[in-house]
Order: structure tokens, then sequence, then C-alpha cells
């Protein structure tokens, strides 16, 4: 397996088991977007709560010059980390919501 589709499965894990921790409601739902060709992966609830709709990103991941980008984290974890522990070096994760001035001063990937 190759470098990118091993960022791919790793990426689908953490978004995966997020999915499955998704609101219990039934009337909304967590959609996961894997586009592989464009290397875009996310997480999303849609739906309604009542007479209120539930619309908005929780992950987003992007894989940009073989490197794992958190575009963004809706959620508590330190997903950063998870990837480290599943195998990914520091160097090849960005944290790509932070500005690149404050991405220097991280133990990550400036770009």
């Amino acid at each position: 397996m190759d470098k990118i589709e091993k960022y791919q499965q790793f990426i689908k894990q953490i978004l995966k088991k997020h999915a499955e921790l998704s609101p219990g409601h039934d009337t909304v739902k967590a959609e996961l977007i894997f586009d592989k060709e464009n290397h875009h992966y996310q997480l999303n609830y849609v739906g309604w709560e009542g007479n209120q709709r539930v619309f908005g990103p929780v992950m987003h991941f992007d894989i940009i010059n073989e490197k794992i980008w958190i575009q963004y984290n809706g959620t508590e974890e330190y997903v950063a980390q998870t990837l480290v522990d599943l195998g990914v070096p520091n160097s090849d994760i960005v944290i790509g919501f932070h500005s690149p001035f404050k991405r220097q001063f991280t133990c990550y990937a400036v770009e």
C-alpha cells in the first residue's frame, strides 16, 4: 500500500468513527464524503431538529502534496495526535485551520 492509500485509510477510519458517534436523531444524518480523486474527505451533519435546520461540517481533511491537511475539526478529539498514533510523521501533518504564521510554532508541517 502506498503512502497516499495509507493516509486515505487513516482519514476514513477517523471519519467513520466520528460518524458512528453522530447525534442519535432520526432526522439528522451523518454524511461521509470521500473524494478519492481530488483527495477531499469530510463528515457533515445534515437534517432537521424540529423546525431548526442542522447542516455543517464536523471534520474536513485533504491530502495535498502527500501530506494530510486538517482543514477543520469540530470535535474534541486532537486528530493530529491520533494521526501520529496511527504512524503518520509530524512532518506529514498540516494544521490547515491555523494561519501559516501560527503553524510555524507547532510541531507539525507548515505546508
